[in-house]
């Protein structure tokens, strides 16, 4: 599960994008949306995206249980806001018995504009239960 969360390439088969390097404090990676590897309904609905760049800030790479990025969650493709705060993305694992249990949580809505914050959570809300879903088809082999 950690290699899933924390190698930039298996993250980027799941999570839908390619990111130009590895998962490193303090790196500032760009990324593109490349549709998901592990299930076609989602690749689909990410086609139209497809080349848009994002990027993150790596904040934290604690092995095996935390990794932590900031990103603008306006989503790729949409205005540019680059001079916005960023959120903090953090994924968080623990032993569960004999699974593991991944926890997700995106921070800092409340540094964002007023005028633009309920759309920035709005355009993030459900989005990350719904990574769960596809890291979960991911790691029981829809590669």
């Amino acid at each position: 599960v950690w290699e899933a969360i924390s190698d930039s390439r298996q993250f980027g088969a799941w999570f839908g994008a390619e990111f130009d390097a590895p998962f490193t404090p303090g790196a500032t990676l760009t990324a593109r949306i490349r549709p998901t590897t592990v299930d076609p309904e989602v690749a689909r609905l990410q086609e139209p995206h497809a080349g848009h760049p994002f990027e993150v800030v790596v904040t934290a790479v604690d092995p095996p249980h935390r990794l932590a990025f900031r990103w603008h969650p306006h989503g790729p493709g949409g205005p540019d806001y680059a001079d916005d705060p960023m959120t903090l993305v953090e994924f968080r694992l623990e032993a569960d018995g004999d699974a593991t249990r991944i926890t997700i949580t995106e921070s800092g809505f409340d540094r964002i504009a007023l005028a633009r914050r309920a759309r920035a959570f709005e355009a993030n809300d459900g989005g990350w239960t719904h990574q769960l879903r596809l890291v979960g088809l991911y790691l029981a082999g829809a590669r």
